[in-house]
């Protein structure tokens, strides 16, 4: 589905802030933003599938979404749990290759699209675009090397712990409604170790569970079981 821009969503805005756009001059941005196309999607309907060619860097408005992989056994690894002004599948947009990962809206999602050529013609029209472009990718790099990190060396209590801690800083109406089973795919476990995770979090006086909500009462107590 496609629709002009909402009134309340600034495209220009979001770009803005964009590591890789933020010094660009007004007219850039606007031709940017003109190029964008809108689209929306239901919740549990695919985004991106793995492996097919990649159209370009996506911009979230509105909605939350995850975006992973699928193990040869059929287990599903969430790499990135998406929330409004993110980006996705910059890589693949920026390298010309296939889309490294699935996205798939967890709520209705409303997201737009920059076209790989519209931003290859940027990078070659404007050094200074391609230099911020290397430096935002490298970011993503060292993200991904403290999610190996995490993993490796954390036990699912630190990494829960670590990625509550992360939820704090944004607005309760941005936050997704995650499952067990989604938190699980996230922290590369089971349902049931992420209950058990929880449980302790909250006999440790860190947390309290508000029917399906999870409260952070004690950030101090949270932080230091995350190892921050």
């Amino acid at each position: 589905m496609s629709g002009s821009r909402p009134v309340g969503f600034s495209l220009l805005e979001v770009l803005r802030g964009h590591p890789c756009f933020g010094d660009l001059d007004a007219e850039s941005l606007d031709h940017l933003a003109a190029q964008a196309a809108r689209r929306t999607y239901d919740p549990g309907q695919a985004i991106l599938v793995e492996g097919e060619p990649s159209t370009g860097m996506w911009v979230v408005e509105s909605g939350h979404g995850k975006i992973y992989r699928v193990s040869a056994e059929g287990r599903e690894h969430i790499i990135h749990l998406f929330k409004p002004g993110d980006t996705f599948n910059d890589i693949a947009a920026l390298d010309g290759g296939p889309n490294p990962a699935n996205v798939e809206a967890i709520s209705e999602v409303t997201a737009w699209l920059i076209a790989s050529q519209t931003l290859d013609e940027l990078m070659r029209a404007d050094v200074e675009v391609a230099l911020a472009v290397i430096r935002a990718l490298t970011v993503r790099v060292r993200d991904l090397v403290q999610q190996i990190e995490d993993l490796a060396l954390y036990s699912v209590t630190v990494r829960l712990a670590r990625f509550l801690v992360g939820q704090q800083g944004i607005p309760a109406d941005e936050q997704p409604s995650i499952t067990r089973a989604t938190l699980a795919a996230h922290l590369a476990t089971t349902p049931e170790t992420i209950s058990r995770a929880l449980r302790g979090l909250e006999e440790m006086g860190a947390i309290q569970f508000d029917r399906h909500e999870i409260l952070v009462v004690n950030i101090d107590l949270l932080g230091a079981i995350a190892e921050l």
